[in-house]
């Protein structure tokens, strides 16, 4: 039998935030060898942070991430007000929580219209999709500066907001400005359901297979704080993290892979979606049920309607806080230093990301580890990846396996320079 090699490179993959490669190996149409792989430069922020005082860490774990600083701040300031023991009044729990569905809306808004749309209706960008679809992407944009504008109002600015500190906030908004911002979400909130109705009818492969959601379960949604748990039984708090998450190295990744007790995971909205679709709100349970009820679902091009049912939900749960604003007596807690580790969570618009964090008698950082959500999902994409391209036909030609694996890879909206830059693929076929 003659023997016929392949090899494709693709510079970079559009429409993902990094750069990675992909490199298949084919032996008589099936697949031998599949390797996803990450190699940018380490960008050092655990390092970074040792020898900072406590009170800088949120405005520097925001520079991790442009599209969630929230995430990392929350995460961080969980971690250090755990270890300080702060008590959050009622309004500071619930400011948090309101700057986080921002980065949310912002974030998934982004995502579905820029990002992954155009691969389901055969685009390459999303120029190109709103020469069809105008209002639908017009719509997108106006969802994801709702996001912003919440980010703007509680942080500062919406790209690495300032406004987050240890124990809470640095002011409060202004009544004025709120009742601006509440008038503005609730007129889009009608049009966050229709655009959800949209996504719903938009045709996705039939692909069901086998993972691992893990989420943060709390009292309501949970965003900010909660328990992990798991679609296989885990319950832990942020403490017991490392005794069932290993990170390893990769040989063929410059990012570290993280597994749940040696096995592949998922994070992120079609993991929460997964786990606890129960805990949303009527009017969204209402939502769900024209919807067809597609959760929990093993489909993992579920993902976007996933995260066009969390942009609904943060608006309308936005609103709800919104609504019983006022302004409060101090806007963060008093602090009391003590050395020791702290550990704290939340779930960024991509899955969970988890904070570790020695510091000294003197407020001053000795350690940090930092765990991510793409890092933790690079597992479960090389394993959809191995089963996706087996399930379309390994004899297909070269341009469509590389399309189907960057679809599959941007479904899961990998923030790949936050874990450690994204594709190029080769492909090698014998026989």
């Amino acid at each position: 039998m003659s023997e016929r090699k392949v090899k494709i490179d693709v510079p970079s993959l559009a429409r993902v935030e990094g750069e990675g490669a992909l490199h298949l190996k084919i032996h008589q149409d099936k697949i031998e060898h599949l390797q996803f792989k990450i190699y940018e430069p380490p960008r050092f922020f655990e390092k970074f942070l040792e020898g900072r005082h406590y009170s800088e860490v949120p405005d520097i774990v925001a520079r991790i991430c442009g599209i969630c600083p929230v995430a990392y701040q929350v995460s961080a300031v969980n971690a250090l007000e755990s270890l300080f023991e702060v008590e959050k009044t009622v309004w500071i729990q619930q400011m948090r929580r309101l700057l986080y569905l921002g980065e949310w809306l912002q974030s998934h808004s982004l995502h579905i219209h820029l990002l992954a749309l155009p691969d389901y209706f055969g685009y390459d960008t999303a120029i190109q999709l709103a020469g069809e679809y105008p209002d639908e992407v017009r719509r997108g944009f106006a969802l994801q500066d709702s996001g912003n504008q919440i980010m703007r109002l509680l942080g500062g600015r919406s790209v690495h907001p300032v406004g987050i500190a240890v124990g809470g906030f640095h002011k409060a908004p202004a009544l004025k400005d709120v009742d601006l911002l509440l008038a503005n979400l609730q007129a889009l909130l009608p049009q966050a359901m229709a655009m959800a109705e949209w996504i719903s009818t938009i045709d996705i492969p039939d692909q069901e297979q086998d993972f691992c959601s893990v989420a943060l379960c709390a009292d309501n949604y949970a965003v900010e704080t909660g328990r992990v748990i798991s679609s296989n039984g885990l319950d832990i708090g942020e403490a017991e993290y490392e005794q069932y998450f290993q990170e390893s190295h990769s040989p063929h990744s410059t990012a570290l892979w993280s597994h749940l007790q040696g096995q592949d995971y998922l994070v992120g909205p079609l993991a929460r979606l997964n786990l606890c679709h129960h805990q949303l709100p009527p009017g969204i349970q209402a939502l769900l049920s024209k919807l067809g009820d597609p959760f929990p679902s093993q489909n993992m091009f579920h993902s976007m309607l996933a995260r066009a049912v969390e942009v609904c939900w943060a608006l309308d749960e936005a609103i709800n806080i919104l609504q019983g604003y006022q302004i409060p007596d101090y806007s963060k807690a008093e602090i009391t230093v003590k050395a020791g580790e702290g550990f704290g969570w939340s779930e960024a618009p991509r899955g969970l990301l988890w904070h570790r964090y020695k510091v000294n008698g003197s407020g001053h950082v000795e350690e940090a580890k930092i765990v991510p959500p793409t890092s933790q999902n690079q597992a479960r994409i090389e394993q959809d990846l191995l089963w996706s391209l087996s399930q379309i036909g390994l004899d297909k030609p070269d341009d469509v396996l590389r399309l189907h694996s960057e679809k599959v890879i941007r479904n899961y909206d990998p923030c790949i320079s936050c874990a450690t830059h994204f594709l190029k693929l080769s492909t090698e076929r014998h026989g």
